[in-house]
């Protein structure tokens, strides 16, 4: 398909934001959407890194909103978009291992009580019936939502890329965008390796390269890469089919069931800002010492594979999601720092609105608008992997 000349609207990333944001967009009324992706393929980059994880234990009444009506989306989107996603509600176990968080989860799991959300807390007796596997040494409670699981990235973006078509957005893959015109403070198009494109609207999904896409346009975006790694076991017939996906909370170790293995990662907390995705093997190391030591069966296990991605990490966990007031017409739905995927389908819509309505109205966002850097509005999401 040849570039066309003129957009209502550009959107720069075919991940899950940005796949998300072209068919809600088109679901609107937009037709003339252009969704621009510089690989070969949608969603292979941050999206189809990602662990799959959904879930709504947070620790912000925003994300939990967000994940009140983001899931439910989820739960709809075979019949709504004609694509299974393999859904599976293997529920989410969160291990405390210190006081410290032992008591800010009591208070999340109020605020998540208050909102709807039937959090379980789980002594470690509690804990030891559901996952008899696990070695509990340390432990001091659980939290339990069953409602939390896995869905699989690539199809979520697969089912948006189809619909968006069908709906008459253009999504094309092999178009790098290198600058963003702006001139007199508004958007006028974007540059591309295949040519311009004469737009009023620019929607940055770019993702980890959030920041960078920002620069293009003149605006200092606080989204960074950071890398985050995964190991995938072979077989594991030990592992029962309902084996939750278990967090070791202070340690942001995680495992969960992958096929018959087990999918495993933990985040490095001294990992430097950067566009590095090969697997660092030293860290490998560590990680699997300490997933070996909580899951004494990885001992036997053998290696099926293991990769790279990036997270986009904002300064306080949230997203910045909505207009930028720097520069008409340039909007921005980044920066999810690791729990972006589940919160796709509901930003996407919330970003469609924001552009086409003048404001979200599903949801207030303006808790996530970017101005909140600088009036002191930061709200740290504690439950961060």
């Amino acid at each position: 398909m040849n570039l066309p000349a003129t957009a209502d609207v550009v959107i720069i990333g075919g991940g899950v934001m940005g796949t998300s944001t072209a068919y809600h967009l088109a679901l609107k009324g937009c037709r003339n959407v252009l969704l621009l992706e510089r690989e070969s393929f949608f969603g292979i980059q941050a999206t189809g890194k990602c662990a799959g994880g959904i879930r709504y234990q947070f620790g912000t009444e925003i994300n939990v909103r967000l994940s009140l009506l983001s899931l439910p989306m989820l739960d709809r989107f075979e019949e709504e978009l004609g694509q299974p996603i393999g859904l599976r509600y293997c529920g989410y176990l969160f291990l405390l291992t210190t006081e410290e968080d032992v008591a800010v989860f009591r208070r999340n799991v109020e605020m998540q009580h208050r909102l709807g959300v039937q959090t379980e807390w789980l002594e470690p007796a509690q804990i030891a019936e559901v996952v008899p596997l696990i070695n509990l040494e340390g432990v001091l409670a659980g939290t339990f939502h069953a409602r939390d699981g896995l869905a699989d990235p690539n199809s979520v973006v697969q089912g948006y890329v189809s619909g968006a078509r069908r709906l008459g957005a253009k999504l094309l893959t092999d178009v790098e965008v290198t600058d963003i015109r702006v001139e007199g403070g508004r958007v006028r198009g974007v540059v591309t390796n295949r040519g311009e494109v004469a737009t009023p609207v620019v929607v940055n999904a770019a993702g980890p390269w959030a920041g960078v896409v920002g620069e293009m346009a003149g605006v200092d975006l606080p989204i960074v890469p950071v890398r985050r790694q995964i190991v995938v076991t072979g077989p594991m017939p030990e592992v029962p089919p309902d084996f939750p996906f278990v967090i070791d909370f202070a340690q942001s170790l995680y495992f969960h069931r992958e096929g018959e293995g087990i999918l495993t990662g933990m985040s490095n907390p001294d990992e430097p800002v950067g566009f590095d995705q090969s697997v660092d093997e030293e860290w490998e190391l560590v990680h699997l010492e300490a997933a070996m030591k909580r899951l004494p069966i990885l001992e036997r296990a053998g290696l099926a594979s293991h990769w790279a991605g990036l997270y986009e990490v904002s300064p306080d966990a949230h997203p910045i999601l909505g207009r930028i007031p720097d520069v008409e017409g340039f909007y921005c739905i980044g920066g999810f720092s690791g729990h972006g995927f589940m919160h796709g389908p509901i930003c996407g819509l919330l970003l469609a609105e924001e552009v086409l309505d003048g404001r979200a109205h599903t949801l207030d966002i303006t808790p996530l608008y970017i101005d909140r850097f600088q009036e002191g509005r930061e709200m740290v999401e504690y439950n961060v992997v």
